[in-house]
């Protein structure tokens, strides 16, 4: 495999973190050794490596350096740490998503080079509070950031430079017209989000948008933003 994912932990988070991958349709492979997890993956019919994350030759067995990403997903704050540190160290630009019991676990696992951390008890906990306080807006939130929710949908594209559109606004590329999606958010390069980017905004080389739209309004802007060569293929 080639710019895949990879699941190392197929429990009750791993499971359904293959279920979100299975319906966007990307690439990806199974790392455990339980037998519970093997008996998942089979019923599942997903990709699996017997194995232990937290052994380097297991982990690189899933194609670790060829990765784009990899979800450390165990039960076990130590063995995502582990598994955090030896990705980190084997593919220095995978995009790694661990999961933690608690604050001090997530801010060892930041420091380990993980570039996101869920702590599952605290993002329910919040979603929780949310549905009673503002149960609209989290119902709306559910929906579209749902891989079995409305055709409305989410998505991160970003400007480079082969496509050629670095440098230009909002209003020039005629973005809405054109594809139908609407830019929501800007992440600059510096980190920090437009989060009300009005049509005077510029697009630079490096910026990430966030766009929603239905799948193929998100097409249509993909392809405004491919690389001229692939473009003029």
């Amino acid at each position: 495999m080639r710019d895949h994912y990879i699941i190392c932990g197929f429990g009750r988070v791993g499971r359904r973190v293959a279920e979100e991958f299975r319906h966007e349709g990307a690439q990806f492979v199974v790392l455990d050794f339980s037998a519970d997890a093997m008996e998942a993956a089979r019923e599942a019919d997903v990709i699996f490596i017997e194995g232990n994350g937290t052994d380097d030759e297991d982990l690189r067995s899933t194609g670790l350096e060829r990765a784009r990403g990899l979800i450390a997903a165990s039960d076990d704050d130590a063995d995502n740490l582990y598994i955090t540190l030896s990705a980190r160290a084997a593919n220095p630009e995978l995009l790694i998503v661990a999961r933690a019991s608690n604050e001090d676990a997530s801010r060892k696992l930041h420091l380990a080079g993980a570039d996101r951390v869920v702590q599952p008890y605290q993002a329910a906990g919040r979603v929780m509070a949310s549905l009673m306080l503002r149960p609209q807006v989290t119902a709306f939130v559910d929906v579209v950031t749902s891989s079995t929710g409305s055709d409305l949908r989410f998505e991160e594209i970003e400007v480079t430079r082969a496509c050629g559109q670095g440098g230009k606004t909002i209003r020039e590329l005629d973005i809405r017209k054109e594809t139908g999606a609407l830019i929501v958010a800007l992440r600059k390069r510096d980190g920090t989000f437009d989060a009300t980017p009005t049509p005077e905004a510029v697009l630079d080389v490096g910026d990430v948008l966030i766009a929603a739209g239905t799948e193929q309004e998100l097409r249509m802007l993909e392809g405004v933003f491919a690389p001229r060569e692939a473009v003029a293929g």
